[in-house]
């Protein structure tokens, strides 16, 4: 099983491919079976790298430091064991947050492109933004079912990202991928990754952009999500039109071609 040391702790990644390096960032309570499809349809070409935060997936499970500030450094960590530079960084919905937090943190050097996938630069209503996706209550409501209901809180997930209904054995392989999480550390990054506000980061984001997201995005606000492009300095943005929150799942062949023209333009 490949594991890498990063910032502590030990984080599952696969690579299958050789050439420019994309990695996919997964979103809260997911993994990096999510990106199976993409694994298999840009090996050819590239090298595409799927990565578990700590506590999702294979990765380590410590009790501490899930916050996205955390996931970033892990990431930046990642990203010099393995030597990785010229990366396009494919963030899906709290990978694009992680994504943010990065620049933040760790600047743009290592970056050659960045790809926002089905997410706003803040998810929780606040008096001067249009595109909140839940209050307080209904965060609290979230943050409970997590510690009474786990397993409730991923059929949930897995209700509102597709457009249509899964197979039942990708289905289970999702929900597997979900239940994985322990309560615990489910609580705390959707805590985390709920309350952050990248708006102010959005224009330090200076390589290449390309946002993606599902027309039909029950999660979030496909509005907001259009709002990234507008305020990222090189950014452009893709609807998919028969997609909720998982485009790169549901029309995964129109993402590829996207993806593959976005990253021949670098």
């Amino acid at each position: 099983m490949p594991l890498q040391r990063a910032n502590g702790v030990d984080l599952y990644y696969e690579r299958t491919g050789t050439g420019r390096p994309i990695v996919f960032l997964h979103g809260v309570l997911m993994g990096a079976r999510f990106f199976e499809r993409q694994q298999d349809d840009l090996a050819d070409a590239y090298d595409p790298i799927v990565l578990d935060f700590r506590g999702h997936g294979r990765s380590a499970q410590p009790q501490t430091g899930h916050t996205l500030p955390t996931y970033a450094d892990d990431l930046e960590a990642f990203l010099a064991a393995q030597g990785l530079s010229e990366v396009v960084l494919v963030g899906w919905s709290m990978g694009a947050l992680v994504g943010w937090e990065y620049v933040d943190r760790h600047g743009t050097d290592r970056l050659d492109g960045f790809v926002v996938v089905d997410q706003q630069p803040a998810d929780l209503e606040r008096p001067d933004y249009d595109y909140g996706v839940f209050d307080l209550a209904e965060l609290t409501d979230v943050l409970e079912l997590a510690q009474t209901d786990h397993h409730q809180l991923a059929e949930i997930f897995l209700e509102d990202m597709f457009h249509t209904a899964l197979s039942a054995d990708r289905r289970r392989r999702l929900f597997d991928e979900i239940a994985q999480v322990p309560p615990l550390i489910k609580t705390a990054i959707l805590f985390d990754q709920s309350i952050r506000d990248y708006r102010e980061v959005l224009s330090a984001v200076d390589v290449p952009t390309l946002v993606v997201t599902g027309r039909d995005d029950a999660l979030v606000d496909p509005d907001g999500v259009a709002v990234v492009a507008e305020k990222t300095p090189e950014a452009r943005l893709e609807y998919f039109e028969a997609s909720s929150h998982c485009p790169f799942i549901e029309e995964p062949e129109r993402f590829a071609d996207v993806l593959r023209s976005f990253v021949e333009e670098l």
